[in-house]
């Protein structure tokens, strides 16, 4: 009563890191749309370059683990990032503690992705838009991935394309049609190690 049982405990971890990296490789092949949506965390975001075809961007709500968060949504219909970074810190894991998971892909294009959208409360960077229109309602946007589009009414903005230097951004939530990483490299570290 009250003991861990290591070798079920390994196992059990062990399994759910195979499983992990299968989708992960399945991930980093281009076979499988990706989703990620970390259960009431927020995740970092860092990249040298990011270079967006078919932007747009718009207020909205993310609602998970029973909490809601207001967000700007972006929505990219090809993106792709230069030298990678994506960490999720979880504090005060049980036996370990604090726990870091990191993601990287460096180099040019070392993140790619089409259809992409991040709900994000924070972003960083020296943005350029190419023939932006800013200020349309944001349930008119058309150049963004198919649908995306915000509430009638609010504001919203567009452009043919968009290039973010030295990206920064926290966000709840990312989704894709389709995520591909090139060189990519998974890291799970105690403490606090994030990308920025």
């Amino acid at each position: 009563m009250g003991r861990t049982r290591w070798a079920r405990f390994v196992g059990v971890v062990g399994f759910g890191a195979v499983g992990a990296g299968v989708l992960l490789f399945g991930m980093s092949q281009g076979a499988l749309a990706a989703s990620f949506a970390v259960s009431g965390t927020n995740f970092k975001v860092s990249a040298d370059n990011l270079t967006g075809q078919g932007f747009v961007q718009f207020g909205g709500v993310d609602a998970g683990a029973g909490k809601v968060h207001v967000v700007a949504v972006s929505g990219f219909k090809t993106a792709r990032l230069d030298k990678f970074c994506q960490s999720v810190y979880v504090p005060g894991m049980p036996i370990v503690g604090d726990v870091t998971m990191r993601i990287t892909a460096d180099g040019v294009g070392g993140m790619s992705a089409d259809n992409l959208v991040v709900n994000l409360t924070d972003l960083t960077g020296d943005l350029v838009l190419g023939n932006p229109e800013i200020g349309i309602d944001a349930n008119k946007v058309t150049k963004g991935p198919e649908n995306l589009r915000g509430l009638p009414g609010s504001f919203g903005l567009q452009a043919d394309t968009a290039n973010i230097t030295s990206l920064k951004q926290t966000a709840w939530a990312t989704t894709a049609q389709t995520i591909r990483f090139k060189g990519m490299n998974l890291t799970i570290r105690q403490g606090k190690q994030e990308c920025f």
